[in-house]
C-alpha cells in the first residue's frame, strides 16, 4: 500500500503509511495515484525504488471467491452488508448513535447485517444505543467474500472493504469524509458519506 494516502493525519494508519514509505529501499504501489502521492511527496529524490505492481487484495479476491465459505447464521436473500470500526464513527456518542439510527431506518426497508467489531460492540453498550437490525459475531476471510458475493449493498468504514465491494461489483457507501481509494469515488463506484455532528 506504499503511496496510499486519506490526507487525515488523525488516523494512525496514515502516519503509519508515510513513515514506512519514507524508510523502506522499495514502494510497491498498487494504483498509479499512489504512484503520483510519492511523486508529490518528493520520493523521486530518495533513493529508493517506486514500483506500480497492482493490488494484491484483488489478486486475493480471485482466488478466494470460489473458495468462499457459508457462515454458520442464516443471511436474508438480500441484504446490506456493514462493517463499523473506526474510532472516528465508533469513539463518538453523536456519530455512532447517527450511524446506528441510519442503520435502524434503512433496516426497514431492506435488511442490514454488521459485522461487529469489539470496540463497536462495547461503544454500542456504552451509550446504550438500540440496533434494530441484525448484528453478527466478526467473520473469517472467507466468510466475509461469501457475504459480500451475496448482499446487495456495502456500508462501511472500512478501508479494505470499500476496495472489495469494487471486485465484486457492489456498490458501497463509505461512512468517512475521505477515503485513501479515490479512483472508486472518482468512477462513481464509491459514495463519501460524512457523519456530521456538531462537535
Amino acid at each position: 500500500e506504499a503511496g496510499l494516502r486519506s490526507f487525515n493525519m488523525k488516523m494512525p494508519e496514515e502516519v503509519n503509511r508515510i513513515l514506512t514509505d519514507r524508510i523502506s529501499n522499495i514502494l510497491f504501489c498498487p494504483t498509479e495515484t499512489a504512484v503520483d502521492n510519492l511523486s508529490k511527496e518528493g520520493f523521486d529524490n530518495f533513493s529508493c525504488e517506486i514500483k506500480n505492481v497492482g493490488d494484491v487484495m484483488y489478486d486475493a479476491a480471485l482466488f478466494y471467491k470460489n473458495k468462499a465459505q457459508k457462515p454458520n447464521f442464516e443471511l436474508p436473500n438480500e441484504f446490506i452488508l456493514s462493517t463499523i470500526h473506526r474510532a472516528e464513527n465508533t469513539n463518538s456518542k453523536e456519530k455512532l448513535s447517527i450511524i446506528i439510527e441510519s442503520f435502524n431506518q434503512i433496516n426497514k426497508k431492506t435488511p442490514v447485517v454488521l459485522t461487529l467489531h469489539p470496540r463497536t460492540k462495547s461503544y454500542i453498550e456504552k451509550y446504550n444505543l438500540k440496533p434494530e437490525f441484525t448484528l453478527v459475531d466478526p467473520v473469517g476471510y472467507l466468510e466475509m467474500v461469501y457475504m459480500l458475493n451475496k448482499c446487495k449493498l456495502v456500508m462501511t468504514d472500512s478501508g479494505g472493504l470499500q476496495k472489495e465491494a469494487y471486485f465484486f461489483k457492489k456498490p458501497c457507501v463509505t461512512l468517512r469524509d475521505q477515503t485513501e481509494w479515490i479512483e472508486l469515488v472518482n468512477h462513481g463506484a464509491n459514495v463519501l458519506s460524512n457523519i456530521s455532528v456538531n462537535e
